[in-house]
């Protein structure tokens, strides 16, 4: 059965309610109810997830390359929660919209140091 969810969740985009991308399922994150049975938590997007699900080499540069952009290492995955999908066909489908979800750790950095010392960067544009 894990086969099986890895296949129908794993490296889907997960694209919010206005059909705006919030990322890739990267890892699925499980966790046990009070009666031990094992249930699907959340979806987990971003290079830290990635790299933890890869592993060797391959997976540890991902991860290292995650936490660079993170003031607070190691930088945890955007979890996406279970209840938030509508549903899964050739993308998973978010209830909400991708404002509504905490922001990707990678984008907060970004944003904290490079876009907010754009000048101009605070004005909206159109």
């Amino acid at each position: 059965m894990r086969v099986q969810l890895a296949r129908r969740l794993l490296d889907r985009q997960i694209v919010d309610v206005d059909g705006l991308l919030v990322g890739r399922v990267d890892d699925i994150a499980f966790a046990v109810d009070d009666e031990g049975f094992p249930y699907v938590d959340c979806l987990l997007t971003g290079q830290g997830a990635l790299g933890a699900r890869i592993g060797g080499r391959t997976g540890r540069l991902l991860v290292a390359v995650a936490d660079r952009f993170t003031d607070d290492p190691p930088m945890p995955p955007l979890r996406v929660p279970l209840s938030q999908v509508a549903r899964v066909d050739s993308a998973v489908r978010l209830r909400c919209r991708a404002a509504d979800l905490p922001p990707s750790p990678v984008e907060a950095w970004l944003r904290r140091h490079l876009i907010e010392r754009i000048p101009g960067s605070g004005r909206a544009s159109g």
